[in-house]
């Protein structure tokens, strides 16, 4: 069996497992691990320090479950129906800003070549 770190549980978690094995010890639950007499002396029987030692050997049956955040369908497509609204109408703004553009650079042309006509019509008048 695989030993598990007591690094990959939270420090909570780890209070959560080793209160609630050192319960089922208090109860007289089986030890999962052979400790002798002179080590159970030494540590006085006490329960919490069984399940420390237990837990630290990874020989525990008991597990974290982490509950992953449910996604909101409804608010996910909202979002995305005001990004694609954003995206429309940033094109709209950009095609009128072209057009705009387009017709600036046609008001620039116009005066030059009526500038051309007037100096043709004064040039032909001398």
């Amino acid at each position: 069996m695989e030993k598990i770190k007591h690094e990959e549980f939270t420090r909570y978690e780890t209070a959560r497992i080793l209160g609630a094995r050192a319960l089922q010890i208090a109860m007289n639950a089986p030890i999962l691990i052979k400790l002798s007499e002179e080590e159970l002396e030494k540590i006085r029987y006490d329960a919490i320090k069984i399940a420390e030692i237990e837990f630290e050997s990874g020989v525990l049956p008991i597990s974290v479950k982490r509950p992953m955040p449910k996604k909101k369908d409804e608010k996910l497509k909202r979002i995305r129906e005001k990004t694609t609204e954003q995206k429309v109408e940033e094109k709209e703004t950009e095609e009128k800003e072209d057009i705009m553009k387009e017709g600036e650079i046609m008001e620039l042309a116009n005066p030059d070549d009526e500038i051309e006509e007037k100096e043709e019509e004064e040039g032909g008048e001398d």
